[in-house]
């Protein structure tokens, strides 16, 4: 699918702003699960994504009425490219989404992250937690909520940039009891993504590593993933962040304020 001309995205961007309110009223809050379907293509939403961002960081160094009002043009957008979907599309009958039936993420695609801790816990006690998906959004800032479904399939809903809500399915598909939980997103989800968790018993009663390895394709893409940092979504400080909030519960029975302070990775 080739990627709309400017004239078009302006075009699309202006009903988006004009849909009628038995459309708008359908959008969903900061609140609330995005429930709805996939019907803008990759392309598409890299290009909503760079120029949402880009309209919003204008608007807002204006600190004007005009300006006002050209972030908000700007936040219609990046929702379009981070949501993967349009209430003009919605209202017209179009579909672009090109997604594919894929689960794994290409080599040169996406971002990798790679973070350890260690907690002085036994590794049954940290395995039986993570293993519990329910568990991770009492750990995890950024999780809204997780809900297991049948066999090794979980709904996971989380707050994106500017915050919006991104919901996507996985699976569980690697699993060895009590060192290796691996996980990947289903076809049609909102975000691409793979990871895995790895638990390590340390000698001489010195606790357990724990290794999480996470790769995903954000809505956008890199383009995506470097908006996210530009709006403060650094997602490799998020995650480490999440482990020594992991580490806390595991270790202290309690989540101490930790934002702002400095990694202190061990």
């Amino acid at each position: 699918m080739s990627a709309l001309s400017a004239s078009q995205t302006r075009a699309i961007v202006q009903r988006d702003a004009n849909a009628p309110a038995s459309i708008r009223s359908h959008e969903p809050s900061p609140n609330q699960q995005c429930q709805t379907s996939l019907n803008v293509g990759s392309t598409e939403r890299k290009v909503s994504t760079l120029g949402g961002a880009a309209l919003i960081l204008t608007g807002l160094s204006r600190g004007s009425l005009s300006g006002l009002l050209l972030s908000m043009a700007g936040g219609s957008l990046l929702y379009r490219g981070l949501s993967g979907h349009c209430y003009a599309y919605q209202a017209l009958g179009i579909n672009t989404d090109d997604h594919t039936d894929k689960s794994v993420i290409p080599a040169q695609s996406g971002t990798k992250v790679d973070l350890s801790v260690t907690v002085n816990r036994p590794i049954d006690e940290l395995y039986s937690f993570w293993r519990n998906l329910e568990n991770l959004p009492d750990t995890m800032r950024h999780l809204k909520s997780v809900e297991s479904l049948d066999g090794n399939r979980s709904r996971w809903v989380a707050e994106g940039p500017m915050g919006v809500t991104i919901e996507w399915e996985a699976e569980t598909f690697n699993e060895r009891e009590p060192e290796l939980i691996a996980w990947r997103s289903l076809p049609g989800s909102q975000v691409d993504t793979t990871g895995s968790i790895r638990f390590k018993e340390l000698e001489n009663g010195r606790g357990t590593a724990v290794t999480v390895s996470l790769k995903y394709d954000p809505p956008g893409g890199k383009v995506g993933s470097a908006i996210a940092w530009l709006m403060g979504g650094d997602a490799e400080q998020q995650i480490d962040e999440d482990l020594r909030r992991f580490k806390s519960r595991l270790e202290a029975g309690e989540i101490p304020t930790i934002e702002g302070q400095s990694s202190g990775r061990r």
